[in-house]
């Protein structure tokens, strides 16, 4: 277990980055990942907060905006297709590497959904300009200094 939640959520995005490279992972893909554990995180979230009449922040529940420029390319895709042609084996993995992840450095859900919601950032940025479907087969590009 990491010594501190800053040391733990470093971890997750070594392991995180290191894997999409190593993987070459389609920005579909990771972003197929990262929302099924964002929805997952969410509902225990919700939970809680139902319990205990807490609230957080937007930037943990909602969406982080994205350029309204980007948003507004209009494509769309036949999600069937898609979804036929993802690897779903290369998409366990990195849930696997995630959920272990998380566990192994106790990050609180707060904390794992911050992480996750900048990565979702990162993935709507590039989903909201992929001009066509092969586009979103192209690895998901993480920036020099991630």
């Amino acid at each position: 277990m990491a010594e501190n939640p800053v040391d733990g959520l470093v971890t997750l995005q070594e392991r995180t980055v290191n894997l999409v490279n190593q993987l070459n992972m389609p920005l579909v893909e990771v972003s197929l990942v990262l929302q099924k554990h964002i929805n997952q995180l969410m509902a225990t979230l919700k939970q809680h907060l139902d319990a205990t009449g807490q609230q957080v922040p937007a930037t943990v529940h909602t969406p982080w905006p994205i350029d309204s420029d980007l948003s507004e390319n209009g494509g769309s895709f036949a999600l069937e297709k898609v979804l036929d042609i993802i690897d779903h084996q290369r998409m366990d993995i990195l849930d696997t590497l995630l959920r272990v992840t998380l566990v192994e450095i106790d990050a609180s859900v707060i904390d794992a959904l911050l992480a996750l919601r900048q990565w979702e950032h990162l993935a709507r940025t590039q989903l909201a300009a992929a001009s066509g479907p092969g586009q979103l087969f192209s690895p998901l590009d993480i920036p020099e200094d991630w």
